[in-house]
Order: structure tokens, then sequence, then C-alpha cells
């Protein structure tokens, strides 16, 4: 049902694509147009079935993803395209009532060439809207990510726990968009700030599980005296997590779902629990199911009932699920900042959630929630930059 819908959008949205185009582009062009269109969304429709039907090997899903991407790319430019040529009709109508021309009703004919050439330029602006936004986008997307530094303060905390300093790195999409050079710089970064605990809050993949191999490679020999940890996110579900799990666990990288680990500093005992994500059950693409999605009564079983909790868990959504097994710190991903937010001061993760970026707090409990580190979908992020969070605990 999903695949159908998006069907139907793609469809739709080129059929008011190709009546612009025809607006817009000389006479001889309009018999080329569905043509075109079609053979540009013909790999991104083919990928997208083969993906939901759980077929097609890792060798054989290369070219056609390229080609997939590139449809998909091109679908987001039509539908900012058609934002602006319908911006720029409504501007043309108003302009017409405010200024009359000559010619009455003439005026009103669909060929009218001034209106032609109004809309022309709105095509021209869109495209420039386009290629200053990808620029733009992607120098925010590929620069250096933010560090920001917070101490968080528990007047509960163990004094063993005093100044603890924890990376917290989300939303990697390690893959077609992600390579190994981004990864191993993200991961520089990160050493430099000297954590005694690395915690992963998900989408370590963009979809598949042999994409982990370049974030292994580029995180490799990176060893912080208390370890490193992870939980899954929606997108390391999209197909079997199974490698997933194992070639973090053969790496050194403890994966947490539904479980915990207890850690010692200073005489202090620290549990850090981990959520599985609500994806595991839902069998979108290969119709399996890998787990019943959050426990947090399985996360926090056998527990000291007074040991310092933090949970990881992908979903900012899901804190109450956190809360209820005791986290005190809660560490989530997921809304990427919104990625792209094209309205200053307002972050397009709004529209999942009112738990966008930054920190909350609940009482004496507080959530984190990271931009994250990678992109999804358009490899670019406007007005939410990756971002590595050094997270010092205090007491006091």
């Amino acid at each position: 049902m999903p695949f159908l819908i998006a069907l139907i959008l793609i469809v739709l949205v080129q059929w008011f694509h190709m009546r612009l185009l025809r607006l817009e582009l000389p006479e001889r062009l309009h018999r080329w147009l569905p043509w075109i269109l079609g053979l540009l969304h013909l790999p991104l429709i083919l990928f997208a079935g083969m993906r939901v039907a759980g077929i097609g090997g890792q060798g054989t899903l290369p070219l056609l993803r390229s080609l997939a991407r590139a449809g998909f790319y091109f679908q987001a430019f039509t539908v900012l395209h058609l934002i602006i040529a319908m911006l720029a009709e409504g501007a043309w109508r108003v302009f017409r009532r405010v200024v009359p021309f000559a010619g009455g009703e003439e005026a009103e004919a669909p060929v009218d060439p001034s209106r032609r050439a109004f809309l022309r330029t709105a095509a021209l602006a869109s495209t420039g809207a386009a290629v200053v936004l990808g620029v733009g986008g992607a120098r925010q997307a590929y620069g250096d990510p933010e560090i920001p530094r917070l101490a968080l303060t528990f007047p509960d905390l163990p004094p063993g726990l005093d100044g603890l300093c924890i990376a917290h790195l989300s939303d990697l999409h390690a893959g077609p968009l992600v390579g190994l050079d981004t990864l191993r710089r993200w991961r520089d970064l990160t050493e430099r700030e000297r954590p005694e605990l690395v915690l992963f809050t998900g989408d370590l993949v963009d979809s598949r599980p042999e994409e982990l191999d370049t974030l292994l490679e580029a995180f490799r020999g990176f060893q912080p005296p208390l370890g490193s940890f992870a939980v899954l996110g929606n997108h390391d579900y999209f197909d079997d997590p199974r490698p997933i799990w194992r070639d973090l666990e053969e790496a050194g990288i403890r994966c947490l779902e539904n479980t915990s680990a207890l850690i010692q500093r200073g005489g202090a005992t620290l549990a850090v629990m981990g959520l599985q994500d609500p994806m595991a059950r839902n069998g979108r693409f290969r119709r399996m199911v890998f787990g019943p999605g959050p426990r947090p009564a399985e996360a926090s079983r056998d527990l000291p009932a007074d040991v310092f909790r933090i949970c990881m868990n992908h979903r900012p959504s899901e804190w109450e699920q956190a809360l209820a097994a005791g986290a005190r710190l809660t560490l989530s991903g997921h809304t990427h900042g919104g990625q792209i937010n094209p309205i200053p001061g307002f972050s397009s993760a709004r529209l999942i959630g009112p738990r966008t970026a930054g920190l909350y707090r609940e009482g004496s409990d507080l959530l984190y929630v990271s931009r994250g580190l990678g992109v999804v979908g358009l490899p670019i992020r406007v007005g939410a930059p990756p971002e590595i969070a050094i997270l010092t605990l205090k007491r006091g």
C-alpha cells in the first residue's frame, strides 16, 4: 500500500510538471516530454518496487540504485519547480487585477505571451533557487559538524560518575551519500574530544547491512576507555538487521536492544540501556519481524534500583518509554533537526513531533536530541548543521 500511494504521487506530480513544462518549453519539445519524464522515473519506481518485494542482491542493485537516486533528485526539483510556479501564477493573477492590461478578455487567454514570459522567468528562478539551495546545503551537510559541549547536572549523580565525558553520535547513514572519507573525519573529530564513552543512537546505515562496513572501517581502532555502545534506528531495519548486530559486536561496539550494560567508574556504577526501535516489528520491506519494539521492562531487568541510568533510544517520540525504564538521561536522534529548514526559525522536524533538537527536561530527567551527522534522501542540510554532541555529567 505505501508503494502504491508513492507511485500515485509520483505520477500526479509529474502530470502537473508536464503541463507546466508545456507552457515553458518550445512546442517542438512537447511530444518528447512524457517519454523523458517516464525514463527518468522508471528506475526509481523499479528500485522501490524491488526493495518492497525484498528482491535484488547486493551485486545487482548499484547501477539501478544510482539511476533511482537521480530520479528521486529530479522529483525533489519538480516539487520545488511546481511550488515556485504556483507562487508565480498567484503573483501574476494579483498583478493582473491591480494593473489592467489592454485587450480586455483576450488578456485572459491561456496563450497570453506576457503570462508565458512571466512563468518562464519563474522557471529560471526555480532552477537558480535549486542550485543555490543545493550548493549551500551540500556545504553545510559535508562541512565539519558542530560540536556542542554541554555539562548536564544531576543532584543525585554518584560522585564516581562526576565529570564523565560522553560522545553522542547519531544518524550517520553510512551508504551512498556518506562515504569513508566523511566517516573518518567524524571519527577523528570525535576522538580529538577524548570521550570516555561513545554512544551511537541509530541509523548507522542508509538502508542495507553491508553499508556498515565503511563505518566500522572508519572507526577501527577507536577504543574509548569505557567502551562503545549502540542501538539501531528505523533505517537499520530497512533490511535484515542481523548482520548489523553481528558486525557491531565483532567490532567491539556492543548493541543494546532492550537490554543494558553496567559500567564501573570511580567506584560508582552506570547502567547504559538501549530500547529497540518500533521499526523492528514493522516487517515493512521483507515482511519479516525482528523484534517486539521498545520494551522498557526488559531493558531495565535485573538492574539495581538505585543505579544511575542512561538510555539510548533512537526516536525522541519514545522518551516516555525510556522514562518508564528509569532513565535519568535519554539520548535520541532520528529528526536530523529537520535536515532541510527553508523557513528560518522553524524546524521541519516539528511536523513529526515537538522534540526536534537539543536538550529537553521532564522534572529532573533530561533528553538530548541530536541533529545527527548524515543525510537521508537529499545530500543537503539547510538550517540543521550536523553535530557531534559532547556531554559531560556533573553532580550538583
